[in-house]
């Protein structure tokens, strides 16, 4: 095992927040001095059947503590799934069917164990002790937390202030997940900031129970491609893992350099001497790596880990021959258009549904992201009068061939 030291700068690499750091360091203590590893629990409650990069940041913490040799518990919720968790809810949130959540169970091993070692990981799911809960034993349960403390979490107080519903069972959740803790007998327990006060809620439940109570580590809800919002299926600017392996790529190599250290800190393998690189080259420092090919290290790194080496080398070359050879993909869609008179590039753009409106299309000239035949547009207002066929660029990776047609 490593040294405490060397552990905790792993660990804090990327985290938010350490409840309690002294108490942690302390268990790390115990476990080089004896051997025995610490018990590292991490839920995830198999709501949808895709995971994207975002998911992951947790994943990657696991295996962390699984690289410094403590034993990682993947904890399926497939129990609190049929609640469905409330956190960062403004209305009750729609409950799983039980066929659902094995369903999408099953998906959830399968894709982290692209991250995780297989061998070295426990797979647990929480209905092995909640299903076997009587009624009476989640009355007791319940009884151990009153409402008003339930109403100090920001999205319940919320929801309560603004006069909107809150069904008993949500009120559930944060126990149950608590629970968890107490019938693994967890060392530390991972979340995501939003994820702070049921983590806390098992720290309390284990004390009430007489174990230690599990430290507590939070880390950050990851940046989407946009690098303002939360990564997100519903805003498009996520990366999912089950992506082909261009497109995973190619989004990679579209973030900015100052999102690419974020990614590189909550993603990447690389260790804290190249972390250090990477962060340097941004910032412009002498020693540091490149930039441009810190980001393509990255891209290759993140292919490799979701569809293997052979995938990520064509991936790359595939990415050379499009963009920096400044060539045209052959599979691009072909749009047949029927027209009378000039046509606005804004409107053009938007019936071929490379943006989503005419204000989107505009900005997007503006910013120098629309190109004809691999020209830049410079004008938002260009009319074009020419029935030739055209190849229609919006942003780096968005392609359409325009050929227009008679009446």
């Amino acid at each position: 095992m490593k040294s405490v030291q060397e552990q905790m700068a792993v660990i804090r690499r990327g985290a938010v927040e350490i409840l309690v750091e002294a108490e942690l360091e302390e268990k790390i203590a115990q476990s080089v001095k004896t051997g025995v590893p610490l018990k590292i629990k991490a839920g995830f409650d198999p709501t949808a059947p895709d995971l994207h990069v975002g998911h992951t940041v947790l994943i990657q913490k696991l295996k962390q503590f699984q690289d410094l040799g403590h034993h990682v518990c993947f904890l399926i919720g497939d129990f609190t799934g049929m609640i469905g968790d409330p956190t960062g809810k403004n209305e009750t949130r729609k409950a799983l069917t039980r066929e659902q959540v094995l369903l999408n169970a099953e998906t959830y091993k399968e894709q982290v164990f692209k991250i995780l070692d297989p061998e070295k990981t426990e797979v647990v799911f929480n209905s092995t002790w909640m299903g076997q809960m009587s009624a009476a034993g989640l009355i007791a349960l319940a009884s151990r937390y009153t409402v008003a403390r339930m109403l100090e979490r920001d999205d319940f107080h919320k929801r309560f202030s603004g006069q909107q519903p809150i069904a008993i069972h949500e009120f559930l959740y944060p126990l149950v997940q608590g629970y968890d803790s107490v019938a693994l007998k967890s060392d530390v327990e991972l979340g995501g900031t939003d994820q702070k006060f049921n983590l806390l809620v098992g720290r309390e439940l284990q004390r009430q129970e007489g174990q230690r109570p599990q430290s507590v580590l939070t880390m950050p809800l990851l940046e989407g491609l946009d690098g303002v919002n939360k990564m997100s299926k519903s805003l498009g600017n996520y990366i999912g893992i089950t992506e082909p392996p261009k497109e995973i790529y190619g989004k990679v190599m579209s973030i900015t350099d100052e999102l690419m250290v974020r990614y590189y800190e909550l993603l990447s393998d690389v260790d804290l001497a190249t972390l250090q690189k990477v962060k340097d080259g941004v910032a412009g420092r002498p020693d540091g790596a490149h930039p441009m090919e810190s980001k393509k290290a990255l891209a290759r790194e993140l292919v490799t880990r979701f569809h293997g080496a052979a995938e990520s080398r064509q991936a790359e070359e595939d990415f050379v021959q499009q963009f920096k050879q400044k060539e045209i993909p052959d599979d691009i869609e072909v749009i047949s258009l029927t027209a009378s008179g000039p046509l606005w590039i804004c409107k053009l753009l938007t019936d071929t549904g490379l943006t989503k409106s005419n204000g989107e299309a505009r900005r997007l000239i503006q910013q120098g992201g629309v190109k004809i035949d691999g020209e830049k547009v410079e004008n938002p207002d260009l009319a074009i009068d020419d029935r030739q066929a055209l190849v229609l660029q919006a942003g780096k990776r968005r392609f359409a061939r325009i050929e227009f047609v008679s009446k």
